[in-house]
Formats: C-alpha cells, sequence, structure tokens
C-alpha cells in the first residue's frame, strides 16, 4: 500500500522493519492516537504527560510564546512520548512563525515581488533553522496557494503570486531551503489550492472551480513539482474541488460534494493516484467551517480519514474525538488496512527524519542551541535585503510627485488606515497587553528624523473620542457639518501619505463627511498611498495616482521605503507578484 523505500522515504530495511514492528505492538489506543495532531493549552508538564501517555497523540502544534518556552515544552513532550512525536510551527514567513522571538524573513507575496528564487530557499532554510533549534520537526509551509481573486483575504498576503511557474519554483525553493536541515519536514498548503473563493475556509465553504484540465496546468503544476522535488507531506485544506471530483466520479451529486478533506475523490483519486504522492497527509484544522459544515462531528472524523487523510488536525474536546476515532476503528468503520496505511506513512516519515534513532536530548536542542540561533544577524540581513529589493511602485500617474524630500514637502500628513479589530486583538487590549507602537507612528518617527515635519491625522472621530473621555458632549456637526474649507485644508500640509495598515479584511475609513480619511482631496495636493498589508488596497482607494506596496510594516521595511522615496521612481526594484489593480477598471485611471 506505501512504498517505504520509495519518494519521499527513501528507508533502508532496518527502518521498515521499526515502522512495521511499531505498528505490530501498539494498542488500539496507541494507534488511534498517532492520527491526531493535537494543539497543546499548557505548557504545564502534568498536562503534558497526560497528552502523551492518555492520548498517544502522533503530533502537536502550539501557539505562539519565546523559544526558551517552546523548547521546554518540546522536550518534555519528546520525553513522555512512546513514539516521538512531530512538533510543527507555521514558518511560512519567517522563525516568528515558531516562537515569539523568531526572525520574520519575508511573507510569500513579499517574497514574490523580489522574483527571486533564491530568497524562497532562504526562507525555508533560515526560518526553518531557527524552528529546528526550538525542537520543531515539521513547518506547515510552504504556501502553495495561488492568488487568483484579490478578494480572498486568507491567502493574499501569504502566497507567492498569481503566477503558476512563480508559485511552484519558490515553493520549491523554500523545501530545498527547509531541507538543508537534518531531520526536518514540509507539509505543504493548502491542497488542493485556495486563492479563487473570496470566502475564508475558517469562516465559511471554500471552493476550487478549475476544470481538471485548467487545474492541472496550475495547482497541479505546483504540487507535481514539490512531489517530484521530495515533499514529505501536504495539508488537505478544507476546499472543494467540483469540477475534478466529478471527473473522477461522474455520479456524484452536488449536495454530496465534500471539502478535499473528506472527499475520496480528490485525496485518494487525485492526490495519489494521478499525482502519485506517496507522502503524508494531515487535514487543516478541524475547526474551520469549512470542514464542520458537512456533517456531525462524529462522523467527520473517521470520514477524513477513510477519505485518505493520514493525520487529524486538532482535537475538539479531546476524550470525546478520541472516544469516536477510536470506536469508529473498534466497530470497523476505519479498517484495519486503512489504519495501517495512515499509520505507515506517519511512522515511515518519522523513521525518514530520523526520529527513532534520537533520544528526547537528541531530539530537542539545548537552550544554548536555541540562545545561538534565534535571531542571528544572518537572517536579519536577509529580511532586510527581502525588503529592499521587494517594494512595489504599482501605480504612479503624477509622475513629478516624487522623489519626497524635504526640501520639496516639508510638511507630511499621515492618514492611517485600519482594519475592523478583531476578535483577538479585542481580548489582547482587555487582558492589558503592552500596546506598541503603530504603523503610522513608526513611519512618523523615520520620516522626523530624515527632517521632516511629519505628524498623524486625528480623524473626526477621535476627536469625538477625546470629547467623551473628557466629559464633554460630543457634536455630531462634526460629522454632518464639519467639513472645512479646500484651501484650509491644502494649507495644513504639503504632501499627504495614506498608510493602509490592514492585514486581513477590508480597510475602514471611519466617517465619511468631515473627515480625511479617504483621499478625496488627490487632485488638491500630492498624495502617495502605501499598502503595509494586504498589497490589494487600490480596490477600495482607486482615486489615488501614486501608490505603493511594502507588504509589511517592520523598521527594515520602512527604512527601504523612505529611501525609495527620497530617492525617486528607479529606486523600486520590486514587481507586482498579484494583479494590485485588482482587476478592476477603475483602479488604472
Amino acid at each position: 500500500m506505501v512504498d517505504l523505500k520509495a519518494n519521499p522515504y527513501y528507508l533502508s530495511d532496518e527502518d521498515i522493519k521499526w515502522a512495521e514492528d511499531t505498528i505490530a505492538s501498539m494498542t488500539d489506543e496507541e494507534k488511534v492516537g498517532q492520527l491526531f495532531f493535537q494543539l497543546t493549552e499548557s505548557q504545564d508538564e502534568a498536562y503534558l504527560k497526560n497528552l502523551m501517555e492518555k492520548y498517544h497523540v502522533g503530533g502537536c502544534r502550539y501557539n505562539g510564546m519565546p523559544g526558551k518556552k517552546v523548547q521546554a515544552q518540546n522536550r518534555t513532550l519528546q520525553t513522555y512520548a512512546k513514539v516521538p512525536i512531530f512538533i510543527a510551527c507555521n514558518t511560512e514567513g519567517g522563525g516568528d512563525g515558531a516562537c515569539a522571538d523568531g526572525t520574520a524573513i519575508g511573507s510569500g507575496v513579499k517574497i514574490g515581488a523580489t522574483g527571486k528564487e533564491e530568497y524562497a530557499y532562504a526562507l525555508g532554510k533560515m526560518a526553518n533553522e531557527e524552528a529546528a533549534s526550538i525542537g520543531c520537526n515539521m513547518a506547515f509551509a510552504p504556501v502553495c496557494d495561488i492568488a487568483y481573486n484579490w478578494e480572498n483575504t486568507e491567502i493574499i498576503c501569504r502566497a507567492f503570486g498569481n503566477d503558476p511557474e512563480r508559485v511552484a519554483k519558490m515553493s520549491a525553493a523554500y523545501v530545498q531551503g527547509a531541507h538543508t536541515i537534518p531531520g526536518f519536514a514540509c507539509a505543504a498548503k493548502h491542497f488542493p489550492g485556495n486563492g479563487q473563493d473570496f470566502r475564508d475556509a475558517h469562516l465559511s465553504n471554500n471552493v476550487n472551480y478549475f476544470t481538471p484540465e485548467k487545474w492541472d496546468e496550475t495547482y497541479g503544476l505546483v504540487y507535481k513539482t514539490l512531489i517530484d522535488n521530495g515533499l514529505d507531506a501536504i495539508m488537505a485544506g478544507h476546499i472543494m474541488l467540483p469540477e475534478y471530483a466529478r471527473a473522477i466520479n461522474p455520479d456524484l451529486k452536488d449536495e454530496d460534494m465534500m471539502p478535499a478533506t473528506l472527499s475520496p475523490e480528490i485525496m485518494k483519486g487525485l492526490l495519489r493516484d494521478k499525482l502519485g504522492f506517496n507522502g503524508m497527509v494531515v487535514t487543516d484544522a478541524s475547526h474551520m467551517v469549512g470542514m464542520t459544515d458537512r456533517m456531525t462531528r462524529r462522523e467527520m472524523l473517521p470520514r477524513c480519514i477513510n477519505a485518505g487523510c493520514d493525520m487529524f488536525l486538532f482535537f475538539n474536546d479531546p476524550d470525546e474525538d478520541f472516544a469516536t476515532m477510536l470506536a469508529a476503528y473498534q466497530d470497523g468503520t476505519i479498517s484495519e488496512e486503512r489504519i495501517t496505511e495512515a499509520l505507515t506513512r506517519i511512522l515511515g516519515l518519522k523513521a525518514h527524519l530520523g526520529m527513532h534513532k534520537k533520544s528526547a536530548e537528541e531530539l530537542v536542542p539545548s537552550q544554548e542551541v536555541v540562545a545561538a540561533t534565534l535571531g542571528k544577524a544572518e537572517y536579519k540581513e536577509m529580511h532586510k535585503a527581502i525588503s529592499q529589493d521587494s517594494i512595489t511602485l504599482v501605480k504612479y500617474k503624477d509622475k513629478d510627485v516624487l522623489p519626497i524630500t524635504p526640501e520639496r514637502y516639508k510638511r507630511i500628513m499621515i492618514v492611517h488606515i485600519k482594519e475592523t479589530e478583531s476578535g483577538m486583538s479585542t481580548l489582547m487590549k482587555l487582558l492589558g497587553a503592552p500596546a506598541k507602537k503603530s504603523a503610522a507612528e513608526v513611519l512618523r518617527d523615520k520620516l522626523i528624523e530624515k527632517g521632516f515635519d511629519a505628524f498623524i491625522y486625528e480623524s473626526p472621530i477621535d476627536k469625538v473620542k477625546k470629547q467623551i473621555e473628557a466629559g464633554e458632549q460630543p457634536s455630531l456637526n462634526v460629522y454632518f457639518a464639519g467639513k472645512n474649507a479646500i484651501d484650509d485644508f491644502v494649507s495644513g500640509q504639503d504632501l499627504i501619505i495614506t498608510l493602509c495598515d490592514v492585514s486581513s479584511g477590508r480597510p475602514v475609513f471611519g466617517f465619511s463627511k468631515g473627515g480625511g480619511e479617504i483621499p478625496w482631496y488627490v487632485f488638491e495636493l500630492p498624495v502617495v498611498a502605501i499598502g503595509c498589508g494586504q498589497p490589494t488596497m487600490l480596490a477600495d482607494i482607486p482615486q489615488v495616482r501614486t501608490y505603493i506596496n511594502t507588504y509589511d510594516s517592520t523598521n527594515d521595511t520602512f527604512d527601504a521605503l523612505i529611501d525609495d522615496l527620497m530617492t525617486g521612481p528607479e529606486a523600486f526594484k520590486g514587481t507586482d507578484p498579484i494583479d494590485s489593480y485588482c482587476g478592476l477598471f477603475d483602479t488604472r485611471l
């Protein structure tokens, strides 16, 4: 069923015997436990010991925390594991996806803007060197999606772009970089391919609408490239692929259409049979609505294993989910043949990584290694180089706006455009998380250092908040009749920077009357709009005549941005990796 001597395992007879003997010696509970990847909820030793000895999980993921805490947790997990476990991280943009003090290297879209595969290789190598130093052995990366739909906020910043060949080459380069690290694996995501549907699979269904022919030459090209280059594992997304599913099974009815994680047509017919993938498959997170809205959870758990997934990402309730999967195995819903196939891939990959030959101490490096690895100067220099090569001048209609110098534009107003506050952001504020400098404050301070008189625009709603906080009665006139004369507005500054600081969702402009958030004034004075998160802000402010994407707002990025602004249009090195005009007619005017 599984060829452990072939790609991606290449196991010796001795390694295969270890995998087969280990499976043969397992209890039912131990077999079922190997199917689960769990998100740890505590670093308490008793909790971690119980997780390993009661549930026997095959893999773990964890929430963000400093590297030394992750290392200590991982050492505890491996100490109590009867079979060494996968410990995964989300290093799709840098070592900061492995721990809080890891190094940001560059998001997929940012690296895509450089056009340089060597940067994708460096990302895979450097991000996962940091991850390996704290005891991780698997990256839920690279992101192999293709950014076809600008309204898809789930992957627009994470994918390498909208060109399948570029995505294939950069994804393969990432994997090559990661594979320079002994005992480290990659799980590419999100098969069969995100990036078409505007909806987020965390919250709703997600559909890939391509025909089999179109899929083969796009997403299929990406995954075949990775498979041929030794990809270890794949993360299956909760994404429907109806045209391909029907081509494989013409009897499928619309109401029977399933996301890939629950579809044998996609997981077996396409991934295993047609693409020939022999490696391990793990589902995306099981709490996502793209998976949970198709059937009861009791049906869903064994269904995903029977569909062809080998590991299930995250318990809901550990006792309940474990009991459900155990019962499904013991009553034959999951056959002996199917569970053995899944376990063979799981243990085969662990043997490929050499985990069975290492002690807990060897599986998780010491804290001295952590201290010597995290935040290396070469990682920071790589981030700086990528920042310098990625910033993209997308739209430049007013050809004389640049360069920006204190002699030309002494007084600069920064209009900070934000997104709707997420539930997590609200929670962190309620918990008293320390406030950090905003992107607008960072940019302001850097401009002041360069000799500009820069300040941040105070919106009408901010003024109303101050009135309320001071115990005053706020005036609605600020909204209905609070506009200034154009001459008064223009005289307050020489240039305006509209800073779109939106990482997810759509920008929020506050008041539509009496405010300056929306750049209605693009013909009244110079305006430079900058997207420092999602690179699709032209859809919301199509009237701006100069638009730049920086892809993030780190110090190095803003340093490179200011250098480019002060040099002129020829300084911008990035090329648009997506359609930043969002396919809209008016964004190009």
